[in-house]
């Protein structure tokens, strides 16, 4: 079954409201996503790539293409001082 995310814009990301609970159940895909999240930061400084960041809010999944600029323990920094908590995010590529 294919789980459809609904693609958003960047500046739409200050409207969502995030619950306090992880999305993800597995320690492996939770590092696997600590690792990636430090590989688009690297990517979005060096070499302002964008990358899909595949997340979840409080009503439903969604993804958003984007430059991370900077990277804290508990949220994802985007340009313009947008922010993803970090237990919010299924997966990066």
């Amino acid at each position: 079954m294919a789980v459809h995310f609904e693609l958003i814009e960047k500046e739409e990301i200050a409207q969502l409201s995030f619950p306090k609970v992880e999305v993800l159940n597995d320690a492996k895909e939770i590092q696997q996503r600590l690792s990636d999240l430090s590989r688009a930061l690297s990517l979005g400084n060096l070499e302002h790539s964008k990358i899909k960041i595949y997340f979840e809010d409080n009503e439903s999944k969604k993804v958003v293409e984007t430059t991370v600029w900077g990277l804290t323990d508990q949220r994802v920094i985007l340009k313009q001082g947008n922010v993803i908590p970090i237990h919010r995010i299924i997966r990066s590529a």
